[in-house]
């Protein structure tokens, strides 16, 4: 049984682990523009860290017009691929694609 879901609106792609979705994201979805900064990350798990790891929740509600709701859910999925995922070998994977 698949437990993470890509996540990004229009995909339903699902995977056995958090690293393979991350390398997903990263590598078959358009970056994202980050709307506070005008920074180009990839889409999913890095543009999400990008906003809470560079930028207040302030700064992130007033960009994206988003609500409490959203800032705690991204948190929380934030907070389950840090908890889960090995991030270096997710890092090192996309350098050998060139994608980072």
């Amino acid at each position: 049984m698949t437990r993470w879901k890509c996540g990004i609106e229009g995909c339903d792609a699902r995977f056995e682990d958090v690293e393979s979705t991350i390398i997903h994201q990263t590598v078959e979805h358009e970056r994202h523009e980050c709307k506070v900064c005008g920074t180009i990350v990839p889409e999913g798990y890095f543009a999400i860290r990008h906003a809470f790891d560079e930028h207040t929740r302030a700064e992130y509600v007033r960009a994206y017009e988003a609500d409490s709701t959203a800032v705690r859910t991204r948190e929380d999925v934030k907070g389950e691929i840090e908890a889960q995922a090995n991030l270096g070998s997710v890092v090192a994977q996309l350098r050998e694609r060139g994608a980072l």
